[in-house]
C-alpha cells in the first residue's frame, strides 16, 4: 500500500455518515479504487442536507472517519467531502474570445473558459464547478475538442453549479473541527454519477435519481455532460414518517420494518396474504398487519416523490431524450420495487445503482446503493490525484523545455471538471 496514493470520501448525509478510505490504482484514464476501509455513524446534526447542529456533525464526522481507518489501519489527513440540498444552484455561462493564431490550443480554451466561468456570483453565493460543455470554433458548433482546429473565433459554453456559502462555510468548519482537511467538496449527485453511472448511459441520455434521507437529487446527463441538476425536498425519512403514523409504531420499529419488509411496487403483495408481527406494547397488545398494507403506505410516497422528480425531467426539456432510462441509488432507493415503481412512473427503463462493480478490495462492504456518494468521492478523490500526478509530471517536462506559460494551465484543472467527462 502507497500512503500517496490514499483517497478518503465523506458523505454526510441527513441520517448517517459515511467515511470510505481506499488506495488509488492504475492512472487518471484507467484508474480504479480499492477499497481499504468503511466507516458508518449516526447523523443527528443535519437536515436537509445542511448542517444544522455544527457539535453533533463533528462528532458523527469523527465517529465515520475514524471507523473507517481502523479498518484500513491507516490515517488520513484530508477527505473530498459531500454537499447537496435546496441552495445548489445551476447557470449556463458562455465565453468568447479571438483565437491566436491559425489553429486553436489549448491555451485559447483556457481563455474561453476563464470568460465563461467569470459570470457575476451573488456575494451569499460560491462557486462550487465549472463544468465545459461544449466549443462553437466560428460557425461550427457542438464540439467537444477544438485543439488544432483552424478558425478566428472560440466560444465555449459552460455548466456552473453553485452552493451557499454558509451552508458550504459550516460544513467546512464541522470537517475541520472533527480533525481534517478538506480537500475538495464535491456535488453529491455528480460524485454518485461516478460510481454508478456508465459512460454508455451519459452518452445516450440517462438521470440519476439519489435518493437521500432528507431530500431526492437529480442529475440529468445527455451526450456525456450534466444537463440538469434538481432537488425535492422529501426522501427516505419522509416514508419512515408515513409508516410510524400509518400503523402506530415508533420511528424506530418503522425504520426496521421498512428495511425488512418494505416494498416500493404495490402490485408486487396485493394479493399476497403475508403477515407481519409489530412490535407489541402493553396498551397495544400483540398486533400484525398484512404485507401488503406496508407496501401501499411506502408506494404512495414513493409514487409522490418520482413524481415531483418527473415533473423537473419535463421542465428540463430531457424527458424524451433519455435513451438510457433512470438510474436510483442511494438509501432509499434499495427498497424492494423502486425500480419497478421507477420504470412505471418514468415511463423509461430503470436500475438501481450500486458502487460495488467499479472497485476492487472490500468492495463487499459497500455493495448497497447508500454507498455510491462515498465510493463516488474516492473515485473524484483518486482521479484528481492521478490528474495532479500526470500534471506535475508534465509541468516537470514543461520547464525543462522552457514552457513555464502552461503551468497556469495545469493548475486551472482544480476548477474545471473537462476532465473528467
Amino acid at each position: 500500500m502507497n500512503p500517496e496514493r490514499l483517497v478518503a470520501g465523506l458523505d454526510i448525509g441527513t441520517s448517517r455518515t459515511t467515511a470510505i478510505i481506499a488506495e488509488a490504482v492504475g492512472d487518471s484514464l484507467n484508474g480504479s479504487l480499492k477499497i481499504l476501509g468503511v466507516g458508518n455513524a449516526r447523523t443527528a446534526g443535519m437536515r436537509r442536507g445542511v448542517v444544522s447542529d455544527i457539535k453533533e456533525t463533528t462528532q458523527s464526522i469523527q465517529k465515520a472517519v475514524r471507523e473507517a481507518e481502523r479498518m484500513a489501519g491507516v490515517e488520513v489527513d484530508g477527505v473530498y467531502a459531500g454537499i447537496a440540498g435546496e441552495h445548489v444552484e445551476a447557470m449556463n455561462s458562455s465565453g468568447v474570445v479571438a483565437v491566436n493564431g491559425d489553429e486553436v490550443t489549448r491555451s485559447d480554451i483556457e481563455r474561453a473558459n476563464e470568460v465563461a466561468r467569470t459570470q457575476p456570483i451573488p456575494t451569499d453565493r460560491e462557486l462550487l464547478h465549472a463544468i465545459p460543455q461544449e466549443y462553437r470554433v466560428d460557425r461550427n458548433a457542438g464540439i467537444r475538442d477544438p485543439v488544432g482546429m483552424s478558425g478566428m473565433r472560440l466560444e465555449t459554453e459552460m455548466y456552473l453549479v453553485t452552493i451557499g456559502s454558509s451552508p458550504a462555510l459550516n460544513l467546512r468548519k464541522s470537517i475541520e473541527r472533527a480533525g481534517y482537511k478538506v480537500r475538495e467538496l464535491v456535488l453529491e449527485p455528480l460524485a454518485s454519477s461516478f460510481a454508478v453511472v456508465t459512460d454508455e448511459e451519459k452518452e445516450l441520455g440517462v438521470a440519476l435519481i439519489e435518493m437521500g434521507a432528507g431530500t431526492t437529487d437529480l442529475a440529468i446527463f445527455h451526450e456525456e455532460k450534466i444537463r440538469f441538476l434538481g432537488t425535492i425536498p422529501y426522501g427516505g425519512a419522509h416514508v419512515t414518517s408515513d409508516i410510524v403514523h400509518g400503523i402506530g409504531v415508533t420511528q424506530a420499529d418503522a425504520e426496521r420494518l421498512k428495511e425488512k419488509y418494505g416494498c416500493a411496487y404495490e402490485p408486487i403483495y396485493e394479493r399476497s396474504d403475508e403477515v407481519i408481527n409489530l412490535p407489541s406494547t402493553v396498551a397495544q397488545g400483540d398486533r400484525e398487519i398484512k404485507r401488503e398494507l406496508l407496501a401501499h403506505i411506502i408506494h404512495q410516497r414513493m409514487d409522490e416523490i418520482f413524481g415531483l422528480v418527473n415533473q423537473q425531467i419535463t421542465n428540463s426539456g430531457f424527458a424524451g431524450r433519455l435513451a438510457a432510462g433512470v438510474v436510483l441509488t442511494g438509501g432509499a432507493s434499495a427498497i424492494e420495487g423502486a425500480a419497478e415503481l421507477a420504470s412505471d412512473v418514468f415511463g423509461t427503463g430503470a436500475r438501481v445503482g450500486s458502487p460495488a462493480a467499479s472497485v476492487g478490495g472490500l468492495s463487499d462492504a459497500v455493495e448497497a446503493p447508500r454507498f455510491s456518494t462515498a465510493v463516488g468521492l474516492a473515485l473524484f478523490g483518486a482521479h484528481r490525484m492521478s490528474l495532479g500526478a500526470a500534471g506535475s509530471a508534465a509541468a516537470g517536462k514543461r520547464k525543462a523545455m522552457g514552457s513555464p506559460g502552461m503551468d497556469k494551465i495545469a493548475q486551472r484543472v482544480k476548477t474545471w471538471l473537462q476532465d473528467f467527462f
